[in-house]
C-alpha cells in the first residue's frame, strides 16, 4: 500500500489549482481584447475588399450594357439578368452570389448624375458610428476626384484613419 506521503506527491492541491486558474484568467484578460480588436480590423478589411469586387462587377456591367445599374435594380442586377437586356453577360460576381458585408448586412448602392456610391453601415448596421461601427464608403471616380490616381476611393471615418500607422 501507498503511504500518505506518496499520495500527496501525486496530486495537486486545491490551492495550486486556483493559482493556475487565476494566472490563466489574467492572461485571457490581457490577450483577449487584443485578439478581438484584430477581428474588427479584419472585418473592415474584408468589407473593403468586397466593395472593390462589387466596383469591378459594376464596371463590367457598365461595359456590357453601356449604363450603370439603376437604384431600383440595385446590386441584384449583377447576379440576375434584368428583363429585356440582351447585352447582359453576367453573373458578374463569383459563384453568382451577391455578398453581404462581414456583419451580415447588405451593401448600399446609390446613384446620381455624377456616378455611384457603395457603402456598408459597419458593425452597428445604422448610419454613422465610430470605430468598428463606422460606415465604410466607396465613391466612383466620376463622383469623387481620385487623390491617388486610382479610380474610385474608399473612405473611412476620422477615428479609423487616426488608428492607421
Amino acid at each position: 500500500m501507498k503511504t500518505d506521503m506518496q499520495r500527496r506527491v501525486l496530486a495537486f492541491t486545491l490551492t495550486e489549482m486556483l493559482v493556475v486558474l487565476v494566472i490563466v484568467g489574467l492572461l485571457a484578460a490581457i490577450v483577449g481584447p487584443r485578439l478581438f480588436s484584430r477581428v474588427d480590423d479584419a472585418k473592415v478589411r474584408t468589407a473593403r475588399l468586397q466593395m472593390t469586387s462589387l466596383q469591378t462587377a459594376i464596371d463590367l456591367f457598365r461595359i456590357d450594357l453601356g449604363r450603370l445599374p439603376t437604384e431600383d435594380e440595385g446590386l441584384r442586377v449583377l447576379v440576375e439578368a434584368p428583363a429585356g437586356e440582351l447585352g447582359w453577360l453576367g453573373p458578374y460576381l463569383a459563384r453568382g452570389v451577391l455578398p453581404t458585408d462581414p456583419w451580415g448586412g447588405d451593401y448600399n448602392y446609390t446613384l446620381d448624375q455624377s456616378g455611384y456610391a457603395l457603402s456598408s453601415f459597419g458593425a452597428d448596421q445604422s448610419e454613422g458610428g465610430d470605430g468598428a461601427a463606422s460606415d465604410i464608403e466607396f465613391a466612383s471616380a466620376s463622383q469623387r476626384a481620385p487623390s491617388n490616381g486610382v479610380e474610385g476611393e474608399l473612405t473611412a471615418s476620422a477615428s479609423e484613419q487616426e488608428a492607421r500607422p
